[in-house]
């Protein structure tokens, strides 16, 4: 890291001349060196026409999000971030850069969640540069550089998360997305910075299971949710035996010994939690018979 502050380049404004006047100075010098022969004096034409040559030569333009890095002779001078018609003279090397914001969705990348099952993940990324010579003349190509980062921070992020159900209350993949992306942001503009790249959000856009194990959790998921729902149902149908025997004795409607409210509790229990409707029996005899 030491290495890359010393050798970082920062941006800086640089003064460049408006192109407006310099343009109307080329148009007559052009015209005067093309009228010079006719007008007596040849000699001049063609020192005005290699003029007005070498002020074309220094015309640029920048457009809105754009900024131009000026180098001479390979040192950097400064950017330009001021658009319209601009001028410098003619050795100055220029290298536009765009600075306006970038979406990218990254390909879906295999990998190892926490607790080592192979999961499939992709995430959006939008950023733009902030630091157009850091850019240009700190990495060999910040696109590439970029995309290269954006897989190594996605990968690195699924490593340190569960898929799901996590011990302790652990944030996970499938339910805490914003955890995961404000963790992914953070690692991917601490990779980027070196490109002054500035990461503006980062959400993950596809989690799923491998292929190669989607079958067994999804029946896991399945099992979960069936257990849970059991969970409910056995405790609401508690509670609805509860509630039944306490009015049914405050009523006073039938006094049940104790072997009778057990039985009287299972069967309340058979038909609030079974799967299939129950098949009502008629009892025409006495309640002890």
């Amino acid at each position: 890291m030491s290495d890359q502050q010393i050798n970082s380049t920062r941006e800086r404004a640089v003064a460049s001349g408006s192109g407006g006047l310099l343009l109307l100075v080329f148009v007559a010098l052009l015209a005067i060196g093309i009228a010079a022969p006719f007008l007596g004096a040849g000699l001049l034409a063609i020192p005005l026409v290699l003029a007005a040559l070498c002020i074309l030569m220094g015309f640029y333009t920048v457009q809105p999000n754009q900024s131009v890095a000026l180098t001479v002779f390979g040192n950097y001078k400064g950017s330009d971030r001021n658009t319209g018609l601009r001028w410098v003279p003619f050795w100055y090397g220029r290298k536009k850069v765009s600075l306006r914001v970038r979406n990218v969705t990254s390909e879906a990348l295999k990998v190892n969640d926490q607790r080592g099952n192979p999961i499939e993940i992709a995430a959006n990324i939008v950023w733009h540069i902030s630091d157009s010579a850091q850019a240009l003349f700190d990495v060999d190509d910040y696109a590439a550089f970029v995309n290269i980062q954006i897989e190594t921070a996605l990968r690195e992020t699924a490593r340190q998360y569960a898929y799901d159900h996590a011990e302790d209350g652990q944030p996970t993949l499938r339910e805490d997305a914003e955890i995961v992306s404000q963790r992914l942001k953070a690692d991917l503009q601490t990779r980027v910075a070196v490109a002054g790249v500035s990461v503006d959000e980062a959400h993950l856009m596809h989690l799923a299971y491998a292929p190669e194990i989607a079958g067994a959790m999804l029946k896991r998921q399945q099992a979960e949710a069936i257990i849970a729902a059991r969970q409910k149902i056995v405790a609401g149908a508690v509670g609805m035996v509860e509630l039944a025997l306490e009015q049914l004795s405050a009523r006073g409607v039938v006094k049940l010994d104790e072997e009778r409210k057990a039985a009287m509790v299972s069967n309340l229990l058979v038909v609030l939690c079974a799967d299939r409707e129950a098949q009502p029996v008629v009892n025409t005899g006495t309640l002890y018979g």
